[in-house]
């Protein structure tokens, strides 16, 4: 058993035993059934308003177990480090914010696996409302939104590469890599993982193009981020082109022109 496993029965046990939390809900790798030794613990927990209002978040997350650290990220949910690096994400609620969840993009697993607790059958309403999986990308506008956000981020990390600003170019690659995964994984009918395109793409994507967009990531110097901006662009343009042709909807042709050239040079 993982200690993951150990970490997920005892975060079960301890939902179960609190009068004060409404709803509970488990996510991520090990609800899908896809967790491994790498694979952090998720959870959202739902207390009622007044409890909500005087918990200790500290103290309810020392009754799991041993911690090394936590800290509240910059989206407001509490990650923890366990023994051996192991990482747990805990978004404390209330009562009143089950009903969101039935504006997330779709479950990330069965309602049943996702369920830990739910004392009044509100959170299963939520749950069973949510798509099996998220809505794509498949009308000529949302294909125009992804691939210009992906050109976006490539024409500054361009820019500021050009500048001198290699680290600036580095961090905006990482984004235009983003958008890359997605159109990848849109051009080649590979979206199991689609709202963390990163995710398993060694797997889910064909040798060719796990080998191209691997090009795309660099060090921050001079040659080699100009290459990865390069790269990028080849797999970029290659895609949007799938990917327009598919859904039938026109090509920037002067802004390819630009970029062919400004790549070709740089």
């Amino acid at each position: 058993m993982l200690p993951q496993e150990h970490l997920i029965a005892r975060v079960r046990e301890l939902c179960h035993g609190d009068e004060n939390l409404v709803a509970a809900l488990t996510y991520g790798s090990f609800a899908q059934g896809e967790g491994d030794a790498h694979s952090d613990v998720e959870f959202w927990l739902f207390f009622g308003a007044e409890q909500a209002a005087v918990l200790d978040h500290r103290a309810w997350l020392d009754r799991i177990g041993p911690i090394r650290y936590v800290v509240v990220n910059e989206f407001g949910t509490h990650v923890v480090f366990f023994p051996h690096l192991i990482r747990g994400e805990f978004h404390f609620a209330t009562a009143d914010d089950i009903g969101s969840v039935a504006t997330w993009p779709a479950r990330s697993a069965p309602t049943d696996r996702m369920i830990v607790l739910d004392r009044t059958g509100a959170l299963r309403l939520a749950l069973d409302a949510l798509p099996a999986r998220p809505e794509l990308p498949t009308r000529a506008e949302d294909v125009d939104v992804l691939c210009g956000r992906f050109a976006n981020w490539l024409i500054l990390a361009h820019h500021v590469a050009q500048r001198g600003e290699l680290l600036r170019a580095v961090d905006a690659l990482s984004h235009a890599q983003r958008y890359l995964l997605w159109m990848a994984r849109l051009a080649e009918d590979r979206t199991e993982h689609w709202l963390t395109p990163s995710r398993r793409a060694e797997t889910d994507l064909g040798a060719e193009a796990v080998g191209n967009l691997r090009h795309t990531v660099t060090v921050a110097e001079a040659d080699a981020v100009a290459g990865a901006v390069a790269a990028a662009w080849a797999c970029g343009r290659d895609y949007w082109v799938t990917l327009a042709d598919r859904v039938g909807c026109e090509l920037p042709r002067e802004l390819f022109a630009d970029l062919d050239t400004s790549t070709a040079t740089a």
